[in-house]
């Protein structure tokens, strides 16, 4: 049997199931998978954020991976991760503008990045970071990880 997650209700066609037709086996709630997921291909919602007003938002309802070019000073907020007990974490690409204006960015005071000290971004033209960010507390706490500095 195969199953589309394309959110709405009921059976497409025989052998395939829509996502909100299935439970787990007391009818209420996700489904549990007791022996796993054994996928032949796995990928990420990519998702580009902007800025307004020097602030920037992800929504962790959004995707897994998301992108932000800088063009001005930006506090970022995370917002929608998931309840306590499901853990959650996220990609962020920052690049900064190509006239290497050395914007500056402010994280929620939520993440906790070793030593409490948050990375310094890479200032010149165009430069890329990667940060990777987790939560498994509904975002009380979000561990921040710089992946790669002056990536390009």
């Amino acid at each position: 049997m195969s199953i589309v997650l394309d959110g709405t209700n009921g059976v497409t066609s025989a052998g395939s199931v829509k996502a909100d037709a299935i439970t787990n086996a007391a009818g209420t709630g996700a489904p549990d998978f007791p022996n796993g997921i054994k996928a032949t291909s796995y990928n990420e919602t990519f998702v580009a954020v902007t800025s307004t007003t020097n602030a920037a938002t992800i929504n962790c309802e959004a995707g897994n991976s998301f992108s932000h070019t800088l063009t001005e000073n930006t506090t970022f907020t995370f917002s929608n991760p998931p309840a306590t007990g499901t853990s959650y974490g996220f990609t962020l690409k920052i690049v900064q503008d190509a006239g290497a204006s050395g914007f500056t960015v402010t994280w929620p005071t939520s993440v906790d990045y070793a030593g409490a000290t948050a990375p310094t971004l890479t200032a010149t033209a165009s430069a890329v970071d990667v940060l990777v960010f987790y939560t498994h507390d509904g975002g009380t706490t979000w561990y921040g990880f710089l992946a790669g500095a002056a990536m390009a």
